[in-house]
């Protein structure tokens, strides 16, 4: 389960995330759910963590409650219209900036957003969809045996970055949060 200095990243890496896809054009929920993981799957195999949402397979690829949850409240905060950021939400872009000027990790993890973004936001919801059903990825118990993501049985969680170990983490001080809590509406 997240905590709540960890679901104050989250969406403020949402928002970011959002922010970057937007003039590649119309997102949908399935497009966005699978950039949001293939950027947690990125982070994680560089060993850092940004972000916290667990996932499991569904129909069409990658899916996150918390995700879906957290998509949810910005809209009823008025920090997004559909997937576009209202006026409100820039100001939580503007607080990411900041943040990544005081850390080599935020940095790494802002520009891993920007490599997924870059590569996938392009396409259109079959070709990230295909991208992502055809990542291997292992279970924690058998390391060296690697399944395509296709295979794996439709609501079986694949990803739950509280069991991986990292190197380092998107982190932010009191202050930090309190000024990140009140862009956020929180």
């Amino acid at each position: 389960m997240r905590k709540p200095p960890e679901i104050t990243v989250d969406r403020a890496l949402l928002l970011y995330l959002l922010n970057l896809a937007e003039p590649h054009g119309f997102m949908s929920d399935v497009k966005f759910q699978q950039l949001m993981f293939l950027s947690e799957l990125q982070m994680l195999g560089k060993g850092l963590k940004g972000l916290h949402f667990e996932f499991m397979r569904f129909a069409y690829g990658a899916f996150s409650k918390d995700v879906d949850n957290d998509l949810l409240f910005l809209r009823r905060k008025e920090r997004l219209e559909n997937f576009s950021l209202t006026d409100q939400a820039q100001g939580v872009v503007e607080l990411v900036d900041q943040a990544v000027k005081e850390s080599e990790v935020h940095e790494q993890i802002l520009e891993i957003l920007q490599e997924v973004v870059a590569t996938y936001g392009p396409q259109d919801n079959g070709q990230v969809m295909e991208s992502v059903e055809a990542i291997e990825i292992s279970s924690t118990d058998e390391l060296e045996q690697k399944i395509a993501i296709r295979d794996i049985s439709f609501h079986t969680v694949m990803l739950v970055p509280s069991r991986i170990e990292a190197t380092g983490e998107f982190t932010l001080s009191p202050a930090q949060l309190n000024r990140f809590n009140t862009a956020l509406g929180a």
